[in-house]
């Protein structure tokens, strides 16, 4: 009796393979990644459509912050956000609100236009920006399968993270730490990886280089923002200009922020106690 021998398949088809594989997966991993930017988008869509298009009766800013309180309330009752990662969005969009408060009253930056929504000079709807990021990470870290190893632990991870918050406000009485916060961030993070699925296979990269990516893309988002009257910034008053590369340490350092939060929350939830 004869007994057939398995067919080998050829390199070429097994180059079609991986290659057909591996587009599986990028499209996977730009999928999930555009559904997790659901709110992000739709605050820029709303930038946009209100900057050129008049709603009578209705104030701009009170108008987007309507229209974002109205997106999160469909986002939750339509199961794309959970009530978990709504408590941790209302965190962050008080931590926002907060910073803006200061850094307007500072001459940072301003809110030129009307409405009935603004408290010392700052409109409500612009916590919501901070708290997109929160969204983004929130959605990203559970589509992704998100994890992460050589976490520093909660003490210093909460330390780090209270003194880059107190820089932003500190700074405009004492030196700018920006950068001994950030050569910090590389020794605290520096056995950091963080592990995400796409779907049957893991990747990971350090989180420092994950915080970079995620700060530069928030840099584009906020020139974005800012063509669009989101706010202003002082030289940005009589013709919009580019923001400055140097905006990206900021966005940097709130990342980092973010990142601190979410991943705590999510060890806490997950019963990890990642002290």
């Amino acid at each position: 009796m004869q007994i057939e021998q398995p067919k080998r398949i050829g390199s070429s088809k097994r180059r079609r393979i991986l290659c057909g594989e591996s587009l599986l997966r990028l499209l996977h991993f730009g999928y999930q990644q555009a559904m997790s930017c659901i709110f992000p988008v739709a605050i820029f869509g709303t930038l946009a459509i209100s900057k050129w298009l008049d709603v009578p009766f209705i104030y701009r800013y009170d108008l987007i912050l309507l229209v974002l309180i109205a997106v999160q309330y469909l986002m939750y009752r339509s199961g794309l956000e959970t009530l978990d990662e709504i408590k941790v969005i209302c965190v962050f969009h008080i931590i926002g609100l907060a910073l803006e408060l200061y850094k307007v009253q500072m001459g940072s930056w301003s809110y030129p236009e009307q409405g009935y929504s603004k408290l010392f000079g700052v409109p409500l709807y612009s916590g919501f920006m901070y708290a997109s990021v929160a969204s983004y990470m929130c959605q990203v870290w559970r589509r992704l399968k998100m994890d992460m190893t050589g976490w520093p632990g909660m003490v210093p991870a909460s330390a780090l993270g209270a003194a880059i918050y107190l820089n932003f406000f500190t700074h405009h009485f004492i030196p700018d730490f920006r950068w001994w916060l950030m050569a910090l961030v590389a020794i605290v993070f520096w056995k950091t990886w963080i592990h995400y699925t796409v779907r049957t296979k893991t990747y990971r990269m350090p989180l420092t280089i994950a915080f970079l990516l995620v700060g530069f893309f928030i840099w584009l988002a906020e020139n974005i923002a800012t063509f669009f009257g989101a706010w202003k910034y002082p030289n940005q008053q009589e013709i919009w200009q580019p923001v400055g590369f140097g905006k990206i340490s900021s966005w940097f350092l709130l990342v980092i922020i973010s990142v601190i939060i979410v991943a705590q929350l999510k060890f806490v939830k997950a019963g990890k106690h990642k002290t």
